[in-house]
C-alpha cells in the first residue's frame, strides 16, 4: 500500500508541470468582435443632384503607357461628404475584377484646395472625402497604370496602350459617386489621343477639337449616363480602318502593322451577312447602332468582351488576311455579337446590378453564356465568318474533352458558373478534375440538344431560333435591360415545344454526374469518333499556339520545348507522373521532338512494350515508362451512315442547323 501511495505520489508530480499550460490557457484574453461599421451606402434609384461629371483623359503618353485622368464631381448645395468609388464588379466579368491597384498618385482638390481623403477599411475601392460648408465641386486626378507588356499583366489587369493602339475601358479610370444608381449619374467624357490616329466608339456625338499640346488630338462624347459610359469603350490606332456592314453596324479595325487591315470583299462579305444571319435568328435588334470594335495585334493584351452597342475583341494580326489559315481564330466576333441579345438585352436577373458595388450572382450563366457560344457558333457557320468544318471541329472538341473528364463527376455546370468569382481564371494544376468555366461549352452542347428536341418533336418545323426570336426578340430597337429567372427560360422554351424542360435543364445544368454531352449531336445525325490525325479546329489551334496535345491519348499538353504545360487526371502520363512542369528530354533514347514522340504512339498501339521516355522534372533527370496501347487519338464528328430521325428530307438535323437561314 505503501509503495503505491509513492508511486502514485511520483505520478502527480510528473504531472504537475503540464497543469500550467491548462492553467495559463484559462487566463487567456478573449476580445470580442467589433461590429462593421459599413460606411458606403447602397444605390438608390436617384439623380446624382450635383449634375453632370466632366472626365477628362489623357492617353497620349503611349511611350510611358499611362492615362493621366481629371473628374470633376459639381455638389449640390450643403453636401458635407461624398464617397468615390473606383468600379469593382465590372459586367462581362461576372467578378469583382475592378483594377484598383492600378490608380495612383490619386489626389482631390475641393474648390482648389487640397482636401484630406480616406479610403474606406472594408470597402477599398471606395474614396472618403470631408468637404468644408459651401463646397462646390470636387476635382479628382490620378494615373492609371496598365501593364506595359503581356509578361506584367496581373490576373485583372491586361496591356491596354501600346505605340499603335489604345484600348480604353472607362470602368478602369473613372470614378462615381455612391448612393445612385449609374444610370442616374450623367458624365461628360473627353479623351486626349495621339494625333492621326482613328478612333472608334459606340459613343455618341464624337466630336474632334484642336488640343493645345502639339502631336494630340482630343476628342469629345455627347453627355451620357455613367452606365452607357462603361459599356462603351474606346478603340483608337495608328492603323485603323472602319467599314459599314449594313443596319447600323460598323467593323472598326485596328492593328499593328497597316498591311494586317487588308480585308477582302469577299471576307467582309461574311461579316456583313453575320449582321443579317444574327437579326433572322433573333427577329430584332438592340441598339440604334453598333460598333465590332477588334484589335488585330500581338502586342495588345487579348480580351473578348461583350458590350450592348459593341463588342471588345482581340484576334490573331494576321486573321483577316490569311483566312484559311485563321479560320479557327474567328468565333469571338459572333459570340460578342450574339451578346447584345442575351446577356446585354435579356439578362439574369441577379447578374443585373444598379450599380458596379453590388455583387452579381452568375448562377444562369449557362444561358447567358452558354447559348451565346451556342449561337456563335451557329452564326459564325452560317455566315461564313467560319467555315462549317470548322465550327464541327469546336464541337469535336467540346465533345471530347467533355467524355474524359473526371470533374464532371463531382462538379456540376452550374456549379462552374461560380469560377469566375472563385478562381478568376488563375491556373489549376489539374483542371480536367477541378473543372474550367465549363457552362460556356458543356453549355452550348446542352443547347444543341435543346434544339435537336425541339426539331425532333415538331418534325422540323421549329428550332432554338423560335426561342430566341421569342425569348430575345420581344421590344425590337430597344436597348434597354429586360431580366429573366429561371422559370422564364422554361416558359420561353414550352412555348416553343412542349417537354419537361424544367427537368431537362436542372438534370443537365444542376446535377453531376451526367452522361457525355453528346445527345444534341447524335440526333443532329452525327457520332463522335476517334482518329489518329487531328481535327481542323485542334490542328490549327496546335499550329497557332505551337503546342502538341496528347489529352486524348497519353493525357498531356505540350509546348514547343517538350514541357508539360496540362495533364488529365488519372490518364497514363499522370499515372506516370509526368505532371505539368515536367518536361520530356528524349524518347526511345532519341531526343525530343514532337514527331519523334507521335511515331513512338503509334508505334505502341497493340504493343506490350511502354512507351521510354526520359524527363526533367526539377533538378533531376528521371526515366519514365509510360504503359499506352491505343494510339493516336484525336476527336471527330462523322455523319451517321444510318440517317437519324433529324437527318431525314422533313427535318433538319446539325447540317441544317449550321445553314444559312437568309
Amino acid at each position: 500500500m505503501k509503495s503505491l501511495l509513492h508511486a502514485g505520489g511520483a505520478l502527480a508530480f510528473a504531472l504537475a508541470p503540464l497543469a500550467q499550460p491548462l492553467l495559463a490557457q484559462e487566463q487567456r484574453s478573449a476580445p470580442a468582435a467589433l461590429p462593421l461599421e459599413h460606411g458606403v451606402p447602397d444605390a438608390l434609384d436617384t439623380p446624382w443632384p450635383g449634375g453632370p461629371i466632366t472626365l477628362a483623359i489623357d492617353a497620349s503618353d503611349t511611350s510611358r503607357g499611362v492615362y493621366r485622368v481629371s473628374e470633376t464631381i459639381p455638389l449640390a448645395p450643403d453636401t458635407a461628404n461624398l464617397i468615390l468609388q473606383l468600379p469593382q464588379w465590372i459586367p462581362g466579368h461576372h467578378a469583382a475584377l475592378g483594377t484598383i491597384e492600378e490608380l495612383v498618385d490619386i489626389r482631390f482638390l475641393v474648390d482648389g484646395q487640397p482636401i484630406r481623403w480616406w479610403r474606406d477599411p472594408l470597402e477599398v475601392f471606395a474614396f472618403h472625402l470631408d468637404l468644408p460648408s459651401g463646397a462646390k465641386s470636387v476635382v479628382a486626378s490620378f494615373i492609371h497604370t496598365a501593364p506595359l507588356k503581356a509578361s506584367e499583366a496581373s490576373i485583372a489587369g491586361r496591356v491596354s496602350m501600346t505605340d499603335e493602339i489604345i484600348d480604353l475601358q472607362w470602368d478602369r479610370m473613372s470614378l462615381y459617386p455612391a448612393g445612385h444608381y449609374v444610370r442616374q449619374i450623367r458624365v461628360r467624357p473627353s479623351l486626349v489621343l495621339p494625333a492621326g490616329w482613328g478612333v472608334a466608339s459606340a459613343l455618341d456625338g464624337k466630336r474632334q477639337r484642336p488640343d493645345a499640346n502639339p502631336g494630340t488630338q482630343a476628342i469629345d462624347w455627347a453627355e451620357t449616363d455613367y452606365d452607357t459610359l462603361v459599356d462603351s469603350p474606346v478603340l483608337a490606332g495608328v492603323n485603323f480602318r472602319r467599314e459599314d456592314l449594313g443596319a447600323g453596324v460598323s467593323l472598326d479595325i485596328v492593328a499593328d502593322k497597316p498591311g494586317d487591315l487588308a480585308i477582302s470583299r469577299e471576307h467582309l462579305a461574311a461579316y456583313r451577312a453575320l449582321v443579317s444571319e444574327a437579326q433572322a435568328a433573333f427577329g430584332s435588334h438592340h441598339f440604334d447602332h453598333y460598333d465590332f470594335l477588334l484589335g488585330l495585334s500581338s502586342k495588345l493584351g487579348g480580351i473578348g468582351l461583350e458590350h450592348h452597342r459593341s463588342s471588345e475583341s482581340t484576334m490573331d494580326p494576321k486573321a483577316l488576311v490569311d483566312w484559311p489559315g485563321m479560320d479557327w481564330d474567328r468565333n469571338v466576333l459572333p459570340h460578342e455579337f450574339s451578346h447584345s441579345w442575351n446577356g446585354k438585352f435579356r439578362r439574369p436577373d441577379r447578374l443585373w446590378t444598379p450599380d458596379y458595388r453590388t455583387p452579381m450572382q452568375d448562377n444562369l450563366l449557362w444561358v447567358y453564356e452558354g447559348q451565346t457560344q451556342f449561337w456563335g457558333l451557329v452564326l459564325a457557320a452560317r455566315s461564313g465568318v467560319q467555315s462549317r468544318e470548322m465550327v464541327l471541329g469546336e464541337l469535336a472538341n467540346y465533345a471530347g474533352l467533355f467524355s474524359q473528364w473526371p470533374g464532371r463527376e463531382w462538379r456540376s455546370v452550374e456549379d462552374t458558373t461560380l469560377d469566375p468569382i472563385i478562381d478568376a481564371r488563375r491556373p489549376k494544376p489539374y483542371p480536367s478534375l477541378d473543372r474550367n468555366e465549363d457552362y460556356y461549352t458543356e453549355g452550348a452542347l446542352v443547347w444543341l440538344e435543346a434544339d435537336q428536341i425541339i426539331r425532333e418533336g415538331t418534325m422540323g418545323r421549329k428550332g432554338l431560333d423560335d426561342f430566341a426570336q421569342r425569348f430575345f426578340g420581344i421590344k425590337d430597337g430597344d436597348w434597354g435591360e429586360v431580366g429573366y429567372d429561371f422559370d422564364e427560360v422554361v416558359a420561353g422554351l414550352k412555348a416553343v415545344y412542349p417537354y419537361d424542360w424544367a427537368r431537362f435543364l436542372t438534370t443537365r445544368f444542376q446535377t453531376p454526374g451526367q452522361p457525355v454531352p453528346l445527345a444534341g449531336i447524335e440526333k443532329g445525325g452525327y457520332h463522335l469518333v476517334w482518329r489518329n490525325e487531328p481535327n481542323p479546329f485542334d490542328a490549327a489551334k496546335m499550329a497557332s499556339g505551337k503546342t502538341l496535345s496528347l489529352f486524348h491519348s497519353l493525357g498531356i499538353v505540350l509546348d514547343k520545348d517538350g514541357k508539360v504545360l496540362s495533364c488529365r487526371w488519372d490518364s497514363p502520363a499522370f499515372n506516370a507522373a509526368l505532371v505539368p512542369g515536367a518536361k520530356i528530354l528524349a524518347v526511345s533514347g532519341v531526343v525530343y521532338d514532337p514527331d519523334t514522340l507521335k511515331t513512338a504512339i503509334a508505334a505502341a498501339a497493340g504493343s506490350a512494350k511502354p512507351i521510354e521516355l526520359i524527363i526533367q522534372r526539377g533538378d533531376k533527370v528521371l526515366p519514365v515508362a509510360i504503359a499506352y496501347r491505343d494510339g493516336l487519338r484525336w476527336p471527330w464528328l462523322e455523319r451517321a451512315t444510318t440517317p437519324g430521325k433529324l437527318s431525314g428530307d422533313t427535318t433538319a438535323g446539325l447540317d441544317l442547323l449550321l445553314a444559312s437561314r437568309r
